[in-house]
């Protein structure tokens, strides 16, 4: 009861107010970070280089959101104060928001998204450090001085370190947060010494016996193989028919379907295709999924800008 306590709130709440997210997923040297506003996740490996895990959603800077948000039928434009003056960062109207995704702000209309920008990657096996901060941090110092303001301290302390610079900088004018999470594979167990064999009767011939390739070749992979950084997989687009997988299973044909986004099952005869509208859904079969429910079209939709959203609001009056 608790949960849906707290989630009916949430959702409340969500109508008039939003949140960024950083959201990051460590399982050995694998890192998948999925992020929706202007906070920010970078990773510094241990050879010193420095990758950018996130994406910002900031209208101002993302050049692919403001051209998203336009040909959906939404306004980006600065706040007018009257008499054809302009101020402040580029805004999306209605509703006014500087950001093009956030979680929740339900009220400002169907194109601030909740869609995540996502990455992962592959750590060497020396390991690096992540730093995850919001907004307030990242408008103050560069990704370069928080990495290097707290080189050789410990994870807890370099992020109070990391805080303390950026409020140096600018003061505490806007959220402040930051993690600091340092990735250290464990040490491999040392393998234990082999027993010494007898000499026999065979020692002669196998000194001089010639190695099998397959063995040589599995020694020169442990050296020669690359031990280096490789990005894996990122996906930043906002639209669901090209974030999800169009291969869909014949087999599905004969069953339930299931909804690609909240996972219903649904009849064969009530799923609309993910394609469904696009420019190349007169080229697929009707059984191309992936398929989804109706509630969940009628979102994808509204993110979409295909959907009025009531009554919008010029800049101006805002």
């Amino acid at each position: 009861m608790l949960k849906v306590h707290n989630f009916g709130v949430f959702a409340l709440s969500a109508r008039t107010s939003g949140t960024t997210v950083t959201f990051a997923v460590i399982e050995g040297l694998f890192i998948t970070v999925a992020s929706v506003g202007d906070s920010r996740c970078i990773l510094e490996s241990a050879e010193g280089d420095i990758y950018y895990l996130s994406a910002d959603h900031r209208l101002e800077c993302n050049v692919e959101e403001r051209e998203r948000i336009t040909a959906s039928g939404g306004e980006v434009g600065r706040l007018n104060t009257g008499g054809g003056a302009e101020i402040g960062p580029l805004r999306c109207w209605p509703g006014g928001l500087c950001l093009s995704r956030s979680i929740g702000d339900v009220d400002v209309g169907e194109y601030i998204v909740p869609v995540p920008y996502v990455k992962q990657i592959k750590l060497s096996t020396a390991g690096g450090r992540l730093v995850i901060s919001s907004d307030g941090v990242w408008d103050a110092v560069s990704a370069e001085v928080a990495l290097d303001c707290c080189r050789g301290m410990a994870a807890e302390t370099a992020a109070a370190q990391i805080v303390k610079e950026a409020v140096q900088v600018k003061g505490l004018r806007d959220d402040t947060t930051c993690i600091v999470i340092d990735i250290v594979p464990p040490e491999k167990p040392t393998a234990p010494l082999p027993q010494p064999k007898k000499l026999g009767r065979g020692v002669f011939k196998s000194m001089f016996r010639r190695k099998s390739s397959e063995s040589s070749s599995q020694i020169d992979k442990e050296y020669l193989e690359p031990d280096v950084v490789e990005e894996l997989y990122e996906e930043g687009s906002a639209m669901l028919s090209e974030r999800l997988d169009t291969k869909y299973p014949l087999c599905n044909m004969f069953k339930l379907f299931m909804c690609a986004v909240c996972q219903v099952e649904i009849k064969p005869d009530e799923g609309i295709s993910v394609h469904a509208g696009s420019s190349d859904f007169g080229k697929l079969r009707p059984w191309d999924g992936p398929f989804l429910c109706l509630s969940c079209q009628e979102k994808k939709e509204a993110m979409e800008g295909k959907r009025p959203s009531g009554d919008r609001h010029n800049s101006d009056s805002d």
